[in-house]
Parts: structure tokens; sequence; C-alpha cells
């Protein structure tokens, strides 16, 4: 036995791959939570956006992103090295910590992976496939793996040199994918009556589905993030469920006096709200502050989601009101929350800890937000101009299944609008399919 492979801890290896499973079913979670949302119509495009991001990310992550994001500072804390480059230098003896640093590369990648398929529910019904293929590793590259670094990479500045904490992924996954896909939202523009016509989800039991196959996943993605089988684990386990039910709950109030009835959707989407915002801060806060932080995001998330038609951006499924929303919440909280038994030394506000740490988390959420705003607005407008980015009006309408992917997720002789499937229709989504 060599020297690495005698620092490989058991236990913690065990649990991390377990924990890395429970994370990537996350994006098939995803997947049925974001196309129960939808219309009949565009189902199967919304489940192929979430499914084609796990190839796509893992091919980049596997050739540059993983070095780029763990590998050693270049200088500034702004991006890693290439040294690992393809995964070179790496085998079965390499150690990260207390595990096998294959398996912390795989478990990161899972992380990756999700947060670009976030990124779909912002403009779902309206996105040319093709389109999406070059967006997701273009923008893994230029904003998933800079942000990464900064927070948790060798020198990252973030964590480095300002001192802001992220347990589990408010900054790099939650808040990343919101800003991002608020971006995504302005560069393509309103869904073909937006405001006017009912876009209601078509189907509910999927959308429980997938929340709870999300719920299930994130243990391993907050829990996991301990990377070890230890006590810190288990309390960010025991937060990560308290949050994610006080975030139902805080939901379900809203709705209940707002609108006077509770609804499924509202239950689920209260619940991720929760579980987004205790992600930060899962390994800083005590079990009171993760109730505080779930009850918070599900309450200010509920009212968020209809910004949109205020503020006249489509954001299909709630990415930005949910997921940027719940990702400060929860990454701002921390400065308020935060325990140094937790923490092994920063404190929040209500702990004695002042406002520095607030102000430094304050810092964090800004930076990243822009960072991932600005650069994927621009990554956007290049694709636009030289492929397009947005679905024609004609498949808008007949719906993306059938025109793009020539299919159709339940077979009742109807497309999306209630017409009947006819051979006058057919060859004309076959011919807007070549558009894709």
């Amino acid at each position: 036995m060599t020297l690495a492979a005698a620092q490989i801890n058991a236990g913690d290896t065990a649990w991390l791959l377990a924990a890395t499973a429970l994370v990537l079913l996350m994006t098939p979670g995803l997947a049925l939570f974001y196309g129960g949302m939808v219309r009949t119509k565009s189902v199967l495009n919304m489940l192929m956006m979430s499914f084609v991001s796990i190839a796509l990310v893992t091919v980049v992550w596997l050739a540059a992103g993983y070095s780029l994001a763990f590998g050693d500072d270049l200088g500034g804390g702004l991006i890693g090295d290439l040294d690992h480059a393809g995964m070179a230098g790496l085998g079965p003896d390499s150690v990260h910590g207390t595990v096998p640093t294959l398996l912390f590369a795989t478990f990161q990648l899972t992380f990756a992976i999700i947060t670009a398929a976030l990124i779909s529910g912002a403009i779902a019904d309206r996105v040319k496939f093709g389109a999406w293929l070059v967006f997701v590793p273009v923008w893994a590259l230029l904003v998933y793996v800079p942000v990464t670094h900064w927070v948790w990479g060798p020198g990252g500045w973030i964590a480095n040199r300002l001192g802001a904490l992220d347990f589990a992924g408010g900054l790099p996954v939650e808040i990343t994918s919101g800003a991002s896909g608020l971006a995504l939202c302005l560069v393509l523009g309103p869904r073909l009556g937006f405001k006017k016509d009912a876009m209601r989800p078509h189907n509910l039991p999927m959308v429980m589905l997938g929340a709870g196959l999300l719920w299930f996943g994130w243990f391993g993605f907050n829990a996991g993030s301990a990377l070890g089988a230890n006590g810190l684990a288990a309390a960010a386990f025991l937060n990560t469920l308290a949050a994610g039910c006080t975030g139902l709950l805080g939901w379900l109030f809203v709705e209940q006096k707002r609108d006077g009835h509770p609804t499924t959707l509202g239950a689920a989407s209260g619940a991720v709200a929760g579980l987004v915002a205790i992600t930060p801060s899962c390994g800083s806060v005590s079990l009171l502050g993760a109730l505080v932080v779930g009850l918070a995001a599900g309450v200010v998330c509920s009212y968020a989601v209809s910004w949109k038609f205020k503020l006249d951006y489509d954001d299909s499924l709630d990415v930005v009101g949910v997921h940027l929303v719940g990702g400060i919440i929860g990454t701002l909280l921390i400065g308020v929350f935060a325990v140094q038994e937790m923490t092994d030394g920063p404190e929040g506000l209500l702990y004695g800890g002042g406002l520095a740490q607030l102000g430094k988390q304050l810092v964090a959420v800004i930076a990243v937000a822009a960072y991932a705003f600005l650069v994927t607005y621009g990554i956007g407008k290049l694709i636009d101009r030289a492929m397009g980015f947005r679905a024609s009006e004609e498949q808008e309408h007949t719906g993306l299944d059938l025109t793009v992917h020539a299919e159709t997720a339940y077979d009742h002789g109807v497309l999306g609008h209630g017409a009947p499937v006819s051979s006058s229709v057919v060859p004309s989504a076959q011919k807007v399919k070549s558009q894709a």
C-alpha cells in the first residue's frame, strides 16, 4: 500500500461515493420538475435540455474545467492552472483530503452539471436546441469554472482574500444560475403570449416527483460537501431537512393568505426555495438559523416569482425568483446566523460577530451576480448573432417536442394547443425542424 492510499479514509470515501450519486440524480429530478411545469407541447424538450447538460458539462469538466477550477492558482485568486487538463497526473492513489482526488473531481462535476441545467428553466419553451448545445460548454468554462475557483479553489479570492463563507454552493450554483438565467431572459425576450395566455404546469404530479428527487439528492449536495462521514455532515444534513420544511410552510402560508388556497406547485416551489437558501449556509448556521433561513426563503421567494410580470422579463419556470433570490438570502444570512461551533471562527451579527461577516457576504453576492449576468449576457448575444438563439415563431407555437425532436410526450393524437395531428401539420413540423 502506498502512502497516499493509506491516507484514504474508507468511511469518508463511501459517503462521498453515495453523495456523488445523489447529486447526479438531482439533474434527472430537475428534468422532471421542469418538465411538469411546462406545457404539453414542449415537455420532452425541457427534459432533453437537462439530460444533454450531463453529457456536455462532463466532457468540458474532464477536459479542462476541473483543472481550471481546482488547480493551483495562477495569481490573483481568479483561475487555476491547466496542470490537470484531461485529468492528467491523477490516478487511483491521488488524494484530496481523505478521499480519492478522482472522486472529489466527480463530486464537483455533478455540481457543475446541475448548475448549467438550472438555467434552462428561465428560458423554457423558446430556445433552439442547437444553440443550447453551444451555450452550455461555453458557459461552463467562462462562468461556472471561474466562480468555483473564487469560492472553493486553492487561493480563490472570495474564500481566501475576502473571507466570505459558502459551504455547498450558494454563490457558484444558485446565484450564478439565477443571474445567468436572468441574462438569457433578456437576450431571448418573452414567450409568445407572455402575460396574455395561461401557461400553467401540465403535470403537477411530475412536478412533485421532481421536487422529491431534488430534495433527496440535496442531502448529498449539502451533507456531501463536508467531504467526510462526520459530525459536520450530520449537521448539514439536518439543517437541509429543516430548511426545506420551513421553506415549504412559508410559501404555503403566503399562498393561503394572499390567494386563499395552498397549492401543490407552491409546496414544491417552497421546499426548493428553502433548500436553495440553506445550500450556502448549512455548514455555518445552527438548527435555529436553518429554520429561519428556510422560512425567509419560502416567504420572500413566493413574492419574488411574480416580479417578472411587473418588471417584464419572462423567467419561464422561476429560476430568478427561486434560485437567484433564494441564493442571495441564504448567502447573506450567514452574516447574521453563523455560529462558531459550525464555522470554527467567523460569527454572524446575532452571535457577536458584528457586521463584518455580513459585509463580506454582500461583496461576494454582488461580485458573483454581476460577473455571471454580464458574461452570460455577452455569450447569449454572441450565439444569437452567430446562429440565432431563439426558436422560430412556428416552432414555438407548434411546440418544440414535435418540431425539434419529432416526438410527443403523450400519444393522445393532439398537439399542445388541442389541434388534431394531421398530414398537413406534420410536414410543416418537419420543415421547421430543419431550422433548429
